[in-house]
């Protein structure tokens, strides 16, 4: 029966790597079963395996080396399909964008499914079951996330190391060795059960399952002992500063009008429950006003007067002017209560069709725009820069920012806490918001910092220095949450790729060596 399917050209090179991408998707967030991964990438392994060995005879019908790619690719495509399906509901708010939902569901998983397709044709031939092989296809297939992470403004969504979200014990290693180091580690772990799965020797079975464990017993022994120092440490800590998270729920719409958006100013100032003798933070997600400039709303100023003090900071997301070209920018702006604003952020990384058209003088011609509403494409912003509030210094990301690490690493040496603003609205009620979440959870342990996340119709939370969820308002939830915060400055700042290198560097050698000694 086995053999049968083996021998089967359809369904080891079209179903089963659609099976097998698609069930990734149950690794990551709202799901977290991680443990299927050790089951997929080890099959995934053995299929490439298999296909370099046997295709010759058994698929005449065309060179191995295509088969790779084929296969390769479609695993890639369902992959990407089955974890970001969600990003087509944000083409369901223009009429104009509905016709574009059928070519978004395809293209953009296809395009991407390329990492994938190549990486499996270029390492395919090299691969047998043995723990060299192993070495190559867990070095090659981090060095294709790290690519697709930079390349063509970057979409590094979905590695596999987010599917370990959950686990803050094991992902305490992260502020040590970098993000994508991490990432090469977990690929190389749940590859390791092809041995187990596929191998005949039971020496090697149990070596590798002990192997394993111990890997995953010493980073969670690790990673206990740096969260339960850090709760002494926050503990003993005697600087704080209060911080109000906001979420208000609202709707997505288009074509809002002035009345509506005082409504919704004042909705933002209820749910905030200010308290004018207490110094605080509020932090309002992105887009509450959506459509309208910071100019446009000034004649709202009054409310902010009359509700907020001196003790008051705000911040939110809002259309800038660029007066000198008549642009606009996605901003993150710190108010007080004189509705003046004392700090002001640019986003820089803008979603391509969301935030920018490219090409967007032809594509004005057929009646398209980018996503968002209102003031056309926005200006990208120029080199990060922290905000400082007092005592506080702020590193501030707006919506899919988060999912950079590089802006992490960029990161002002002061910085003692991460902001993150969104406008989740746009992905309604699928795994997207959960998704977006959880690269929070990793960019606070990166910074050794808290990092505030106040997300519409997402998941608006108050992370702590360990990735530790300390108080959160669920997808649709509706109001604020509170806490005095202490600050903390950061002990670790070694967070550019060297270390990825040096591993990748590393594992090369080693399959170098131990090939030559085979020889």
């Amino acid at each position: 029966m086995f053999k049968k399917y083996l021998n089967n050209r359809l369904l080891i090179l079209y179903v089963s790597p659609f099976i097998l991408g698609a069930l990734t998707v149950f690794s990551f967030q709202p799901f977290n079963f991680t443990l299927i991964n050790f089951f997929i990438l080890p099959i995934f392994f053995y299929l490439m395996v298999y296909i370099k060995k046997k295709s010759k005879g058994t698929y005449r019908k065309k060179p191995y080396k295509k088969n790779l790619l084929i296969f390769g690719t479609i695993f890639g495509f369902s992959f990407f399909l089955s974890g970001i399906f969600w990003i087509t509901n944000s083409l369901t708010f223009d009429e104009n964008f509905k016709i574009l939902i059928p070519i978004a569901l395809i293209i953009i998983p296809l395009f991407l499914s390329l990492f994938f397709g190549i990486t499996t044709l270029i390492i395919g031939p090299f691969l047998n079951l043995n723990f060299l092989s192993i070495i190559i296809f867990s070095g090659a297939f981090a060095f294709s996330d790290f690519i697709r992470a930079k390349v063509f403004t970057g979409f590094p969504w979905n590695l596999w190391a987010y599917s370990f979200s959950w686990a803050t014990e094991i992902i305490q290693i992260l502020n040590g060795i970098g993000f994508f180091a991490f990432n090469l580690i977990i690929i190389t772990l749940f590859t390791l059960p092809v041995v187990i799965l596929f191998n005949t020797n039971n020496i090697k079975k149990i070596f590798t399952l002990l192997f394993t464990s111990l890997i995953f017993v010493f980073l969670y022994i690790y990673g206990s002992y740096l969260i339960n120092q850090n709760n002494v440490i926050l503990e003993s800590k005697n600087e704080k500063f209060n911080i109000k998270v906001v979420s208000p729920n609202f709707d997505l719409e288009y074509g809002l009008s002035i009345n509506q958006i005082e409504s919704r100013l004042k909705k933002l100032v209820k749910y905030s429950e200010p308290n004018k003798n207490l110094k605080t933070l509020f932090i309002w997600p992105e887009g509450p006003l959506s459509g309208y400039s910071y100019e446009e709303v000034l004649q709202l100023k009054e409310i902010i007067n009359k509700n907020f003090s001196d003790n008051h900071f705000i911040v939110f997301g809002i259309n800038r002017l660029n007066k000198n070209n008549g642009r606009y920018y996605n901003s993150l702006i710190v108010i007080n209560n004189k509705f003046k604003i004392i700090q002001q952020y640019n986003k820089q990384r803008l979603v391509p069709f969301g935030e920018f058209l490219p090409f967007e003088k032809l594509l004005n011609k057929i009646g398209l725009k980018k996503i968002t509403e209102g003031h056309g494409s926005f200006l990208k912003g120029g080199k990060q820069k922290n905000l400082v509030i007092d005592n506080l210094n702020i590193l501030p990301m707006i919506c899919y920012e988060v999912i950079f690490t590089k802006l992490i690493q960029e990161a002002d040496l002061n910085t003692n806490l991460v902001i993150n603003i969104s406008e989740d609205g746009w992905f309604g009620n699928t795994i997207g918001p959960h998704q977006h979440f959880a690269k929070g959870i990793f960019r606070a342990i990166e910074q050794d910092s808290f990092l505030i996340r106040s997300a519409n119709k997402g998941i608006s939370a108050i992370i702590n220095n360990k990735g530790v969820v300390v108080k959160k308002l669920d997808v649709n939830e509706a109001g604020n949450i509170e806490l005095e915060m202490p600050l903390l400055k950061s002990k670790y700042k070694s967070k550019n790729d060297l270390i990825f290198f040096i591993l990748l560097f590393t594992y090369f050698l080693i399959y170098k060596i131990f090939k030559k000694n085979e020889k």
